[in-house]
C-alpha cells in the first residue's frame, strides 16, 4: 500500500561488522554483510548512473497483526512518515524531495518495505533519516488521530469503491479458511475506527528492530562506503528480542466456493479461479520452481497456452493467464484468470477454460512449452540487472520472507533445472477441481 507519507538513541557500542561471505557471482552478484547488532546489509554494485536506492524491508506484515487490530501494519507505515525528534511531520519526504529524491513504502501480508532513489552522493543522508526512524519515532495522539482517517479513507476509495478489490477481498476469505492471509492488509473498516496510538507504539516496538530487517543498497556504491555508513547510522541502533512468527496452519479445503458480485461499477466482466499451492517456505521448494514454470508456460504472455487457445484461437477472451507468486511466509495460492470479450458469456468463457485444464491434467504441458517458458523467465532474471529497484525488490522480498541470498542468486539456474516431469506433477498436486474458490464480477446496469 502506498504511504501517505527517530532522535537517534546513540548508544556506547563497539561496531564490529563481520562478512557472511564472499560476493556471489549469481544472478545480482550481491554482497552482503551484517552488523553486530543484527542487521542485515546487502549491496548490489551498478555503476551505469550515478543513482542509488536504499530499502529498508521489515520482517512484519498484516498477517503477524493481533487479533482484533486489522490494518494495524499498514497504519504503521503511514506513521513512519510522521516525524522523529530531528524529523518533524511531514519532514522526510520533504527532505528527500528537496534532494532530488523520491520514496515511498508498502505493506503485505508477510512485510513492509521502505525506499528512497536518490542520488548517489545524498546516500549518506537518506540512511540517516531512515536510521532515525527506525529507533525513534513519536507517536501522539496529535499525530495518531488525524492519519487513522487517512486510511480509512484509502480503504474506502481503494476497496469499498471498487468492485473488483471487494471481490478479491471476499475470495481471500474463502481460500483461507484460518490462515491470516485472509484478512486484508487494508484493514477491516470497523477495526480500523479502533486502532489506537497504543496499539501502533506496541507494533512498532515489537517488530521494528534492526535484527528484524533487511538493508538494501543498489547502484552508484562501493561495499566500503555502505559499510562505512551502515556502522555509523544503523550501527548504534540496539537489537531487542524479536518474537518468532506464529502462524496459524490452514486446515484441508474439502469444498469449492463460488462467489458473484454484480456491480453497476464494474466496467467488464471478470473471472478468476484459485487454489491453495506450496510456497518456498510452504511445501516442497522444487515444488515452488516448478509452479512458477506451469504459471508462465499456461498463461505468461500472448505465446501461452492459455493466451492462444482463448483469445487467439477460439476468440473468446480479451485476456487470459495464469498467477503465482512463491514468495509467502506460507502457504499460497495459484490459479487462473480471463476478461470475456464484449458479448460472450461467463459460463462459455469458463467452459473454454476448463476444457484447457482438463487437457492440461491429462496430458501435460509438452517440452517445448516448458523450455519457452523457462527462457522467458530467465531472460526477465537478466533484465532485472537493469533497473535499481528490480534487485532491491527481488532480494528484499526474499529475504523478507524466509529465503536465503545464495537462494535468491541462484534462481535462473534452479529455474533451468525443473523438468517438464516436475511442472505436470505439481499441476496435478494443486489443480483440484473439489476444492477451488471462483469469483466472478458481473456489470448490473444502472436502472
Amino acid at each position: 500500500m502506498r504511504s501517505l507519507r527517530p532522535s537517534l538513541l546513540v548508544f556506547a557500542l563497539a561496531i564490529v561488522v563481520g562478512l557472511i561471505g564472499p560476493a556471489s557471482a549469481g544472478q545480482f552478484g550481491a554482497e552482503t554483510f551484517t552488523l553486530t547488532n543484527g542487521l542485515q546489509v546487502v549491496v548490489v554494485q551498478n555503476h551505469r548512473s550515478p543513482v542509488v536506492t536504499q530499502m529498508v524491508w521489515y520482517k512484519v506484515g498484516a498477517a503477524d497483526e493481533p487479533v482484533g487490530t486489522s490494518g494495524i501494519a499498514h497504519f504503521l507505515e503511514h506513521l513512519m512518515f510522521r516525524g522523529t525528534k530531528e524529523t518533524p511531520p511531514g519532514a522526510f519526504s520533504r527532505i528527500v524531495s528537496q534532494n532530488g529524491g523520491r520514496d515511498n513504502a508498502f505493506t503485505t501480508s508477510d512485510y513492509t518495505a521502505y525506499f528512497q532513489n536518490v542520488a548517489s552522493d545524498r546516500l549518506e543522508l537518506m540512511m540517516k533519516l531512515e536510521a532515525e526512524r527506525m529507533v525513534g519515532l513519536q507517536l501522539t495522539d496529535a499525530v495518531v488521530t488525524p492519519e487513522r482517517q487517512v486510511i480509512i479513507e484509502e480503504r474506502r476509495s481503494r476497496i469499498d469503491n471498487n468492485p473488483s478489490s471487494l471481490l478479491s477481498e471476499q475470495v481471500d476469505t474463502a481460500i483461507y479458511l484460518h490462515h491470516p492471509y485472509r484478512i486484508p492488509v487494508i484493514g477491516w473498516e470497523h477495526e480500523m475506527q479502533k486502532l489506537s496510538t497504543q496499539d501502533a507504539q506496541t507494533f512498532y516496538t515489537k517488530w521494528y528492530a534492526p535484527n528484524n530487517a533487511v538493508l538494501i543498497v543498489v547502484g552508484d556504491v562501493t561495499l566500503e562506503t555502505v559499510r562505512q555508513f551502515a556502522e555509523k547510522y544503523y550501527g548504534p541502533i540496539p537489537s531487542r528480542p524479536v518474537p518468532e512468527r506464529h502462524r496459524i496452519s490452514e486446515p484441508p479445503k474439502v469444498a469449492s466456493v463460488r462467489l458473484e458480485l454484480k456491480s453497476p461499477r464494474a466496467g467488464s466482466a471478470s473471472w478468476t479461479r484459485y487454489w491453495l499451492a506450496p510456497s518456498y517456505n510452504s511445501g516442497d521448494k522444487r515444488t515452488a520452481y516448478a509452479l512458477q514454470v506451469l504459471s508462465n508456460a499456461l498463461g505468461g504472455g500472448a505465446t501461452s497456452r492459455l493466451y492462444k487457445a482463448l483469445v487467439v484461437e477460439k476468440g473468446l477472451a480479451l485476456n487470459a493467464g495464469s498467477f503465482y507468486s512463491a514468495n509467502s511466509v506460507d502457504v499460497t495460492t495459484f490459479g487462473f484468470y480471463a476478461t470475456p470479450k464484449p458479448g460472450v458469456a461467463i459460463p462459455d468463457l469458463e467452459s473454454a477454460i476448463e476444457v484447457e485444464v482438463k487437457k492440461l491434467l491429462k496430458d501435460g504441458l509438452t517440452a517445448e512449452e516448458v523450455d519457452r517458458g523457462k527462457k522467458r523467465m530467465q531472460s526477465a532474471a537478466i533484465y532485472s540487472r537493469d533497473s535499481l529497484s528490480g534487485p532491491a525488490r527481488i532480494i528484499g522480498e526474499g529475504l523478507a520472507t524466509g529465503r536465503s541470498l545464495d537462494e535468491i542468486e541462484a534462481w535462473p539456474d534452479r529455474i533451468g533445472a525443473v523438468t517438464v516431469e516436475e511442472v505436470n506433477a505439481a499441476a496435478k498436486l494443486v489443480i483440484k477441481e473439489n476444492i477451488s474458490v471462483t469469483g466472478v464480477l458481473l456489470p448490473e446496469p444502472t436502472s
